[in-house]
């Protein structure tokens, strides 16, 4: 490999791929936004699959340490009506297929199995011109700078390295989520820790749902779900807690107290999280030096995949390089060949599930469907 290695992004994906590089013995140096790694909360609890995130984490040689991570039970599931009545109850069958583990210990996983040095913070990247050759010079916001022979843009969903490959910009889908947390619930909320259980619950009606996770000490993690135009989420004042969240309670009017309780007895303040994507077939032509991971290259609506292929996209790029010694482009042309009809077949899966399954006009009952079809899989 020849000249420098610059991954934007500290995520999932920019780490694994510094990680498995540094396992070939390849250094890269990865350029973080935020000021440390406690900046900022890192979200719930991801499954990791066996057929890409767990295949990363091997080739990162971490696998040993990520099962030490894994939320004993968390592979649960539950499905309810707007009633409350349960119509799936699916317990952890302990295969290990796609055990749940909380974000933020991940990272701090793979933060750990990095030299030091290799993050730096507070670096955010206002500018990347190119210079030939592959080459591009960098500029941060707090006006340092620096040349790199290979730039990958792991920067997620709003990325600026984008902008070097591709005109593509996320668009709205129709769908908003705000986002919530009970505490200490078994205490505090126990007919709501009843009603999620032990893992995952899906409380779903068509257009809507109250989608929620335990987490481990008794945290009901929840996903609020609505198809609305954007202007709707844009007009609710997040600032005032109490008022944000009795707008979105009136969604759910008739619902269980159980489950309408997981959005008007939040304990921490609700935000707001729209639902943007990318073109399900996005994809670029080849720019020298340049290319993409993550939400970066494939943002898609949520369905579980996300986490998992911006892991197994930085472990399969690292692969590349390794694969091809001072060949950058012939690196990332192996790598882009994969990637592009991986992602995108994944994204329509994605963006089915999310409108047809999750919130169609048959929900529940198509969820419920949907897990009897791909029990083994689910």
């Amino acid at each position: 490999m020849t000249g420098s290695i610059a991954i934007i992004g500290a995520g999932l994906g920019g780490l694994v791929l510094a990680r498995v590089l540094h396992v070939h013995g390849i250094a890269a140096t990865i350029h973080e936004a935020e000021a440390s790694p406690e900046a900022r909360a890192q979200g719930g609890m991801l499954d990791i699959h066996e057929e890409d995130g767990q295949r990363a984490l091997k080739a990162a040689g971490l696998f040993d340490e990520f099962l030490a991570l894994v939320h004993a039970g968390g592979q649960a599931t539950r499905i309810l009506d707007r009633h409350g009545n349960v119509l799936m109850d699916q317990p952890d069958d302990g295969s290990g297929a796609r055990p749940e583990v909380p974000r933020g210990a991940l990272r701090r996983l793979l933060l750990d199995s990095l030299p030091a040095g290799t993050v730096r913070w507070g670096r955010k990247l206002v500018a990347a011109e190119p210079l030939g050759d592959g080459r591009h010079r960098l500029r941060f916001a707090d006006g340092s700078a620096a040349t790199t022979g290979l730039l990958v843009g792991a920067d997620g969903a709003w990325s600026r390295v984008r902008a070097l490959l591709s005109a593509a910009k996320p668009a709205y889908t129709g769908i908003s989520y705000v986002e919530t947390n009970l505490l200490d619930a078994d205490v505090r909320h126990p007919a709501s820790a009843r009603a999620v259980g032990g893992g995952a619950l899906f409380a779903l009606a068509p257009g809507r749902g109250i989608l929620a996770h335990r987490e481990p000490g008794a945290v009901l993690h929840t996903y609020v779900a609505v198809i609305k135009p954007e202007d709707w989420i844009a007009g609710i004042d997040f600032s005032d807690a109490p008022a944000a969240r009795a707008r979105v309670a009136e969604e759910f009017a008739g619902w269980a107290p159980a489950l309408t309780a997981l959005v008007t007895d939040g304990d921490s303040d609700p935000v707001p999280r729209p639902i943007f994507a990318l073109p399900a077939g996005h994809r670029w032509d080849r720019i020298a030096g340049v290319t993409l991971l993550g939400d970066a290259a494939h943002l898609m609506t949520p369905s579980g995949d996300g986490a998992n292929l911006a892991m197994f996209d930085g472990a399969e790029l690292a692969a590349a390089i390794a694969a091809h010694p001072g060949d950058v482009e012939a690196a990332l042309g192996a790598y882009e060949r994969e990637l592009f009809p991986r992602s995108a077949a994944k994204a329509v899966e994605a963006a089915d599930g999310l409108r047809d399954v999750l919130f169609g006009a048959d929900s529940p009952r198509s969820l419920v469907e949907f897990f009897t079809r791909h029990a083994p899989r689910a």
